[in-house]
């Protein structure tokens, strides 16, 4: 989908993503012995991956502590992890001070209404195509693809197209 701003898109610095809706497809799991499992899309992964080689920086904020995020965010390199965490845009802040980066140089992409403060805070907010009515009114940008099933894929090739890349 074209980008309501476009420009936005090539001085990003920082993607932010939440987890459940966007990583992965929503639905939490619960084994017998009450674990929890969530299932990632691998072009989702092949994606941040090709942005962190060009550069741009990627960070979780997710409002659930899950161990199989901290693994799969260690296997793709991110190395800035926040979990449980109750004020999503307080977060971008403190990651903003902490890499120099101002809130205008973020893209953010969130599925729920608790993303939309964090929304509000970045330079740039994008959804996956099954995000809450809300999100999706508040977006600059909606993937077509669904959360988990490579909407945030769809967003790193959006933004290494406005960087001038791209694959």
């Amino acid at each position: 989908m074209k980008a309501r701003r476009p420009a936005a898109l090539a001085r990003i610095r920082l993607l932010t993503l939440d987890v459940d809706g966007v990583l992965t497809d929503g639905r939490l799991y619960y084994g017998a012995r009450g674990e929890s499992l969530k299932v990632f899309h691998v072009r989702d992964g092949h994606g941040i991956k090709l942005l962190q080689a060009a550069g741009v920086a990627v960070a979780v904020i997710s409002g659930r502590r899950s161990a199989a995020v901290a693994r799969r965010m260690r296997e793709l390199g991110v190395r800035s992890v926040v979990q449980a965490c109750d004020d999503k845009a307080a977060a971008l802040a403190t990651l903003c001070r902490r890499m120099e980066i101002s809130p205008l140089e973020v893209a953010c992409i969130g599925d729920d209404t608790p993303d939309l403060p964090l929304m509000a805070a970045a330079g740039f907010a994008a959804a996956p195509a099954d995000a809450h009515p809300l999100v999706l009114a508040a977006a600059h940008w909606v993937a077509n693809n669904r959360g988990g099933r490579g909407a945030v894929r769809e967003l790193c090739d959006a933004i290494l197209r406005a960087r001038g890349g791209g694959r």
